[in-house]
């Protein structure tokens, strides 16, 4: 693998690994904006933008972009996240050019046509009509709520009925105008790319983007924690707890990651084994950790039957404040593994690849080899990770969800302040 970086004049960063064994090639445009940056008024416009991104530009209807694509068997698609906004396609290597050419068209040239735009407004409010009717969609969009209170960074990506009425076509070239800029933006490639072309159609076809940075989006505050029961006719009680986690740059994330994997990283993990396993009190139970620039999300979920709540939430408890004096090296073993695992098998991916290389340049303004990383994951210790998630224990105070129905839930919810309880130390 040989990964190239050039920057352009405009500042945007052309990234590629060269994978010769390849016959197809994944790539495409990745920019520093999503959710958060979003006004209050502007609440689900970076959703909007990405699905507009498709719907026609000056040169292509909405469906010659797609069937352009097709037409050579490729793919194209797009995400919008808390941070980032992606627009990919996965093609053969010898239509990389023509993959370029319709990435480049929708970002910069798109027209939104109001009847398209109108459409797609409506698309968006089923959009959030099917998240609304899905449990564990609902529990985490009350608990983003309440760990970052009236802010961006907390609120769904999707938008409201009523923030998406307000959008017109003015509203989106300006937030394009604003917030697609040369400098957070990435086009990446891998798989069977030469580096010299991707960046000659790149400087060619984005050359149109404003070299001044964007505008950085609010400093994330982590709320207060606390509890909040939603009571909702359903045959589950929806349990969700969040800490507050640490950001993409910094050092411990990787021993933090560490003990996420230990707790409700895989069956293997002690919530897994103790609360599926040896109780049968639920079907599923997972822990996780989202970094960003500024903050970090440490969530934990599980559906158990609303009389099981409270036990649950108890066992939970009890089973992390265990964990983070008990840790074992073979924990911490089979932890590493799994990390180091998840790095390799991406690498066998060129659309993992593109994403991975694309998110390095704009957590870190570089990307991180394969070496380096290892080096980190090697790095973390029982002490390293044990440290990292007494700090994450102390960080915060929990923030816990509950969407369900029966009179356990609010006692389950209380369980959860018997995290983060100071311990005696004597020296």
């Amino acid at each position: 693998m040989s990964v190239e970086v050039s920057k352009l004049p405009s500042g945007l960063t052309v990234i590629t690994d060269t994978m010769p064994h390849l016959e197809t090639a994944a790539l495409g445009v990745w920019a520093g904006v999503g959710g958060r940056d979003e006004k209050p008024d502007e609440h689900g416009i970076s959703h909007l933008l990405e699905h507009m991104a498709f719907k026609g530009t000056e040169r292509r209807s909405s469906r010659e972009i797609v069937e352009e694509i097709e037409a050579v068997g490729g793919d194209l698609n797009a995400a919008t996240s808390t941070e980032t906004t992606a627009y990919y396609a996965r093609v053969m290597k010898d239509d990389v050019p023509l993959a370029l050419d319709v990435l480049s068209d929708i970002v910069s040239h798109p027209t939104f046509v109001t009847e398209e735009l109108e459409r797609e407004k409506s698309v968006i409010e089923q959009e959030i009509g099917a998240a609304q009717d899905t449990p564990d969609d609902v529990v985490f969009e009350y608990l983003s709520e309440l760990c970052y209170p009236d802010q961006p960074i907390g609120r769904s990506l999707l938008g409201t009925t009523a923030t998406l009425k307000t959008f017109n076509r003015d509203s989106l070239r300006n937030y394009l105008a604003t917030h697609y800029r040369g400098p957070n933006m990435v086009v990446a490639a891998a798989g069977a790319v030469d580096h010299e072309r991707v960046v000659a159609e790149a400087s060619e076809r984005f050359a149109g983007f404003d070299a001044a940075p964007a505008p950085q989006p609010v400093p994330a505050i982590f709320g207060n924690g606390g509890a909040r029961v939603v009571h909702r006719e359903l045959e589950q009680a929806h349990l969700t707890m969040a800490l507050e986690g640490l950001p993409q740059t910094d050092p411990a994330l990787f021993s933090l990651q560490a003990f996420t994997n230990i707790l409700g990283g895989g069956m293997s993990s002690r919530l897994f084994q103790e609360v599926r396993e040896k109780r049968g009190l639920c079907y599923s139970i997972y822990t996780f950790h989202a970094p960003h620039a500024d903050t970090g999300f440490f969530g934990l979920y599980t559906g158990t039957d609303p009389a099981d709540a409270p036990e649950m939430m108890e066992v939970i408890a009890d089973v992390i404040n265990d964990a983070v004096e008990t840790l074992a090296d073979a924990e911490i073993a089979r932890a590493k593994a799994q990390m180091k695992a998840g790095l390799l098998m991406a690498l066998e991916s060129c659309s993992s690849r593109a994403e991975q290389l694309a998110r390095h340049i704009l957590a870190y303004g570089r990307p991180l080899g394969v070496d380096e990383l290892v080096a980190r994951i090697e790095a973390v210790t029982r002490e390293s990770t044990r440290d990292a998630a007494r700090t994450l224990l102390a960080r915060s105070k929990p923030a816990v969800v509950a969407l369900g129905s029966g009179r356990g839930l609010e006692t389950a919810a209380a369980h959860a302040e018997t995290l983060c309880r100071p311990k005696v130390s004597y020296h």
